[in-house]
């Protein structure tokens, strides 16, 4: 008997294959360590490392290569990382800023000089590509973090070995691939090394990449130099070149990852929510979750547990709140060494009482501004950025690592004979020379990427993250409230979700711009009753429908918890998102 096979052509549209979540995921436990990630080939990388004595963070960097071979439209060396690590032994938590600077050379007077008249650099205009700082990222993870016990060649042989032999490709990252055929074609002259035969790879597929398992190769025996240096480096600033763009190899050569201290709030004097601090975007969860919290203690709402989940009434705070969240942090979040971000100011409690006093419970309010009272430019672009993220428990400690090429395969532009895509991070800055996110050569730009990590009462409480462009802290926010309420793990991911005016990926146009700010649409996912988003509506909600493939604007989740059984011994609990491919896995 003949193989049945599909004929991916012949599907008219993806939502046929995407996004009906016939099925259900139970939480996943384990007394030893535990990955969670958006595919299962990157979670059994993760679970290889861990069986020959990694640590959390160890594993991490292994899951995370590993998904750069599963799940390219996504992440990958060619983008950036941060993470989060909780320390065991001494119960603090470290941050990571793997983001890199955009070129030297790149001014808003070049920018110009190329008829760049809008609000942000194209995604397909390779002068939006900034230093990668994911493989540095990986590199010194393992060396600040990790167990010693393996060295960064262990921890990449998982993804080399996926690379050189193949992987069959994953059902939802499949038509992502599909949907940024045409992108890889049309970005650099060497498409083909990452399509099978000349077209995307469709679900089931297997697909190799052998020129992405030299990359690895050269990062694992010569360490960063193998990437920001050498052959890697110097087919980077080629094919940047050959596009108009300015990268050079001084700019690679310089690259450095940071280490820096965690920015927090404290919610109702015991949880902690830890995040990055800018030029990531998690200032806005900690934002909305002190207005959040100012609104009860000033009765201008009732405690949020006792409205019903998912209300309207309920919803329309939480989307309130972020609005207004946004409202500063897409002003003031840009580069810290750059420019002064006033994030003491915009946690104190005097200023988010302020903040929570603007929000009314029945109604929206249209006015939303930052507290330097200027009104607030639109600077969204007009995709959901795409990426994935691991989660990692072992011997008590958690890392939270997430990384990404912004949207979807980034700019799409592969350097010759490396494997990857090219990061489109640089869309992220302003063109106008009076905002403090502005463009300017050397500086980062405004991140999406925020992992996150909670403590209650001082003690790991669980570790989480909802990728995807501006829905991160929007997801934040959620999730942590499921879980405030005493969801399980993997109850608080398959909530329906919302999302503020976070539009669909265009990797194949290329597209940014004005599609709508802040103060507009609201999608709503299927799953909220009709009448709530009705009700929505009467409150002055723009309120839309997600389904089908639209779901992804509600980004991918992954949850650890940490749970203490009556014998005294802690026990590991994992979700993962049913809005993607990967599960939760747990080492024996």
């Amino acid at each position: 008997m003949a193989p049945i096979r599909i004929d991916w052509d012949k599907i008219a549209h993806p939502d046929i294959v995407l996004q009906r979540f016939p099925s259900r995921r139970s939480v996943v436990y384990s007394t030893k360590g535990l990955v969670a990630a958006s595919q299962p080939l990157a979670v059994a990388a993760g679970l290889e490392i861990l069986n020959k004595g990694g640590n959390a963070a160890d594993a991490a960097v292994a899951t995370s290569a590993a998904l750069n071979v599963t799940e390219p439209s996504c992440c990958g060396i060619g983008g950036d990382a941060f993470c989060l690590f909780y320390d065991a032994k001494d119960k603090t938590v470290k941050a990571l800023n793997g983001s890199g600077h955009s070129p030297r050379k790149l001014t808003l007077e070049y920018a110009r000089s190329r008829g760049l008249t809008g609000r942000a650099i194209p995604l397909t205009d390779l002068n939006s590509v900034t230093v990668p700082g994911a493989a540095a990222a990986w590199v010194d993870t393992v060396d600040k973090f990790g167990s010693g016990n393996v060295t960064v060649a262990d921890v990449l042989d998982p993804a080399i070995r996926l690379a050189e032999e193949g992987v069959p490709v994953s059902e939802i990252h499949g038509l992502s691939w599909m949907r940024s055929e045409q992108l890889l074609k049309n970005a650099s002259p060497n498409g083909d090394e990452m399509l099978l035969n000349g077209k995307a790879p469709r679900p089931g597929e297997i697909i190799r990449l052998p020129t992405l398992a030299q990359t690895f190769r050269e990062v694992a025996t010569h360490g960063k130099d193998g990437f920001y240096k050498g052959r890697v480096a110097a087919a980077i600033v080629e094919v940047i070149k050959n596009k108009g763009g300015v990268m050079e190899l001084e700019d690679l050569a310089a690259h450095e990852t940071t280490f820096v201290e965690p920015i927090k709030y404290t919610y109702a004097n015991e949880v902690s929510m830890y995040e990055c601090p800018p030029n990531g975007q998690g200032l806005t969860a900690l934002v909305a979750l002190g207005i959040l919290e100012s609104l009860q203690e000033q009765g201008i709402v009732k405690p949020l547990l006792e409205m019903e989940h998912n209300s309207a009434e309920y919803l329309h705070v939480l989307i309130e709140a972020l609005r207004l969240a946004f409202a500063d942090t897409q002003w003031y979040v840009a580069d810290p060494d750059v420019e002064h971000v006033p994030v003491e100011k915009l946690l104190s409690k005097e200023y988010l009482a302020s903040r929570a006093k603007l929000i009314n419970p029945l109604k929206t309010n249209p006015e939303v501004v930052h507290y330097g009272r200027v009104t607030l430019p639109t600077i969204r672009t007009r995709f959901t950025s795409l990426a994935s993220h691991s989660f990692i428990s072992s011997n008590n400690s958690v890392e939270h690592y997430i990384q990404s090429n912004y949207a979807g395969f980034g700019t799409g532009a592969i350097p010759k004979g490396c494997g990857f895509t090219l990061q489109n991070r640089g869309s992220g800055f302003v063109l106008d020379a009076n905002h403090p996110n502005s463009l300017k050569g050397g500086k980062r730009p405004y991140h999406t990427i925020c992992p996150s990590l909670v403590l209650r009462n001082e003690e790991l409480f669980f570790s989480f993250g909802v990728m995807g462009g501006f829905m991160q802290p929007q997801g934040h926010l959620q999730v942590l409230q499921c879980m405030l309420r005493g969801f399980t793990p993997q109850e608080a991911l398959d909530s329906p979700r919302f999302c503020i005016s976070a539009g669909s990926p265009d990797t194949q146009t290329g597209s940014t711009g004005n599609a709508g700010d802040i103060n507009s649409e609201v999608y709503i996912e299927e799953g909220i009753p009709k009448e709530t988003v009705e009700k929505l509506r009467a409150m002055g909600h723009d309120a839309r429908v997600a389904n089908g493939f639209e779901r992804s604007r509600m980004g991918r989740g992954q949850v650890i918890q940490k749970l203490v059984d009556p014998s005294g011994r802690f026990v590991w609990a994992a979700g993962s998102d049913l809005r993607a491919d990967g599960h939760a896995a747990p080492q024996i």
